[in-house]
């Protein structure tokens, strides 16, 4: 079986039934890895994939919020954010500033705004749940998979939760 969509095209189903749609999108002067998945088509709804080409088609507003629902975890000295930003400045030491996109002076804002998007992953199956839609994946340093910071979000777009990978 197969869904057809005026944005993905033709999204057919693999032999256990689920389905998996990849491209690469320009985000600035990056490229983006964007993947829809979804363990089974019957539970993806026309709705949910117009839904996910609206985010991707709209990546830099995407991207925009997420790195400002980032900041605004910059005053919880507990939150997952700061823990990436010190674990980062352990790991990378004086090399830290050498992959700031900026130097503003305040390390963490400087830290957020010099994060690669990786990738977008969208849980088509997901669409109007309580669980992540989508999920935005970034890292300082492209080459270290492991360092990443997550950020989920829902269908409408909005900020769930911004989790590192561990």
């Amino acid at each position: 079986m197969a869904i057809e969509h005026d944005f993905f095209g033709l999204l057919e189903s693999g032999p256990d039934g689920s389905i998996f749609w990849s491209e690469n999108v320009d985000l600035g002067d990056q490229t983006v890895t964007v993947d829809l998945t979804a363990p089974d088509q019957d539970d993806v709804s026309e709705a949910a994939l117009d839904v996910a080409a609206s985010l991707i088609s709209s990546i830099e507003s995407i991207d925009r919020t997420a790195r400002n629902a980032m900041v605004s975890e910059l005053d919880d000295r507990t939150s997952e954010v700061i823990e990436y930003i010190l674990q980062q400045q352990d790991h990378l030491g004086d090399e830290l500033e050498e992959m700031l996109v900026d130097n503003s002076g305040d390390v963490q804002v400087d830290v957020i705004r010099s994060l690669q998007l990786m990738g977008m992953t969208i849980l088509a199956d997901e669409h109007g749940g309580a669980d992540p839609f989508a999920v935005l994946e970034y890292a300082l340093d492209p080459d270290a998979t492991d360092d990443v910071i997550l950020v989920n979000l829902d269908s409408d777009g909005d900020v769930l939760s911004v989790t590192s990978a561990d």
